[in-house]
């Protein structure tokens, strides 16, 4: 979304595509879950008083579209791709079927999970965590809006403290608003490490991915 109010800002589909391009360059296999809050907060007045579950089918739809232009992103810059979405829509995308997304990944293809769970009442860090669990991934990482966890909103707060490490159970019982407590459980019962970085930062992703910059990993107890 960038500056704007809703919808694509290209400069960032751009950059975001560049930082997958320079990860997937290190040899890292990458798959990537797109939200659509950036299209559905276009039509949010719209909505005011709609059926949660209907509201919910709209932002997957929109994931859908986000999922399409990061995938043309990439490929301009020379990353195979395949999108997959939980919703079947076959004239532009494949459907999710988790052993051929596999089989791409293997083929070192970035695969796009669209629509997330193809679910409603589940959010975008729960399908992210699924998607994850499911592709037997060494961890996920959640691009966001700052460089980790804080113990408050730290654009909003000023003294808020930053954590480097945090665990499962941390984040749960402090209800630190980083990801849904659903998608936090899903990662611990998974083993899967959690990496909070910050989107915006040009190449904060490859940084995270070589142990550098700043950011915040929440994974079990020692």
């Amino acid at each position: 979304m960038g500056k704007r109010d809703y919808g694509l800002d290209t400069d960032v589909v751009n950059r975001i595509a560049t930082d997958i391009r320079d990860v997937v360059a290190m040899g890292v296999q990458v798959s990537v879950v797109i939200g659509g809050g950036n299209i559905f907060r276009g039509v949010r007045a719209a909505a005011g008083g709609m059926d949660r579950a209907q509201a919910d089918y709209i932002g997957m739809l929109a994931t859908v579209m986000n999922a399409l232009a990061m995938q043309n992103a990439l490929e301009k810059r020379g990353v195979p791709t395949r999108v997959q979405s939980a919703i079947p829509m076959a004239s532009v995308c494949e459907p999710y079927i988790r052993r051929r997304a596999e089989r791409h990944m293997e083929k070192g293809r970035v695969v796009i999970f669209a629509a997330g769970t193809g679910n409603p009442f589940f959010t975008t860090d729960t399908a992210a965590a699924l998607r994850a669990a499911e592709m037997n991934c060494d961890m996920l990482l959640k691009g966001t809006q700052v460089d980790g966890v804080y113990s408050a909103d730290p654009r909003k707060v000023a003294d808020a403290t930053r954590f480097d490490r945090l665990t499962y159970l941390e984040v749960l019982s402090r209800d630190l608003a980083v990801m849904d407590a659903s998608a936090i459980s899903l990662a611990r019962e998974n083993g899967l490490p959690i990496v909070i970085f910050n989107v915006h930062a040009t190449g904060a992703f490859a940084q995270v991915m070589r142990g550098e910059g700043l950011f915040t990993t929440i994974i079990e107890a020692d």
